[in-house]
């Protein structure tokens, strides 16, 4: 029986996890927590993955090593290193392929559609931080291949629209939202993310390289306009927050302070071209509506 290790337990992991139990493969989740979907072949382990002598000896036999896990958000440079550090000795000592889950940070300003051959130019901390994670396990000799995935929504979703615009237009307030309103973005489903997960680690021609989830480019606007009207609830009030509002912000939670660095350029569509996995992997964008559905009926 095929055996894969996910070092994570959020949405992604656990979509990933029951991807591979429900086509008879074996999965360890690796988290602190010990956190995970409830199923015959999806084993949950509570460990610290920044321990690379633990992780290796949970990741003993496996096919395949999935990471979907980041640290806090407001500490990804000073301790994305040393959870990445782990990961990558456990690949070597084990010799599982590597598959990892990024986001598009490392790519820094860019004009016109994100594709997955631009160069990791960013320079902020935080894009700099997820850069490195790929650009050490590309060099690193190990097989490994990573997908990038846009802003999150589906269900158990983690992101600035579930957590800043989902509640808020389910009960009629406003949504203060932290970009501009109108102007396209990608948004990945936590799904179509999954599915392209493995997909990449079934596909031996998918390694050494990164790949994009499919993505909906939408605005917030439409994207909460499209809830409003599946939920039947009231028009949405959106305000974007302003630079100033932010840095207000800043003297309440850290991770206000983070958000600057990934605010796109004003005016500029964020765009995900994802044509290659659509291509090559057969993993395309679900609609809108099929995942907001989804999301109503958690």
């Amino acid at each position: 029986m095929t055996f894969h290790v996910i070092v994570g337990r959020g949405a992604t992991a656990s979509k990933t996890a029951l991807l591979l139990a429900e086509d008879g493969e074996r999965v360890r989740m690796i988290s602190r927590s010990g956190g995970g979907p409830e199923h015959p072949l999806v084993e949950r382990v509570a460990a610290d993955a920044t321990s690379a002598d633990r992780l290796t000896e949970l990741t003993e036999g496996a096919d395949t090593l999935f990471t979907t896990a980041a640290p806090p958000y407001h500490t990804w440079p000073q301790q994305f290193p040393v959870l990445s550090a782990s990961l990558l000795t456990a690949v070597r000592r084990t010799g599982a392929a590597y598959v990892m889950l990024g986001n598009l940070y490392g790519y820094g300003p860019v004009d016109g559609p994100i594709t997955p051959d631009l160069p990791l130019a960013a320079t902020g901390p935080k894009g700099r931080a997820r850069a490195r994670v790929w650009e050490e396990a590309a060099a690193s000799g190990v097989k490994v291949t990573e997908v990038r995935a846009a802003q999150f929504y589906g269900a158990g979703a983690f992101s600035v629209f579930t957590l800043m615009v989902w509640r808020q237009v389910l009960e009629g307030r406003l949504a203060l939202v932290p970009q501009e309103l109108d102007v396209p973005h990608g948004y990945s489903s936590i799904g179509d993310t999954a599915r392209t997960l493995v997909a990449v680690s079934r596909d031996e021609q998918a390694y050494g390289r990164a790949w994009h989830a499919p993505a909906s480019t939408v605005s917030v606007r439409e994207l909460a306009g499209r809830l409003a009207e599946l939920a039947g609830a009231p028009q949405p009030r959106l305000e974007q927050l302003t630079e100033r509002d932010l840095t207000l912000l800043e003297l309440t939670d850290p991770f206000w302070a983070e958000l600057h660095e990934v605010l796109t350029k004003p005016g500029h569509p964020f765009a995900v071209d994802h044509s290659e996995t659509e291509k090559l992997l057969g993993v395309t964008a679900t609609p809108v509506d099929d995942v907001l559905r989804e999301m109503l009926r958690r």
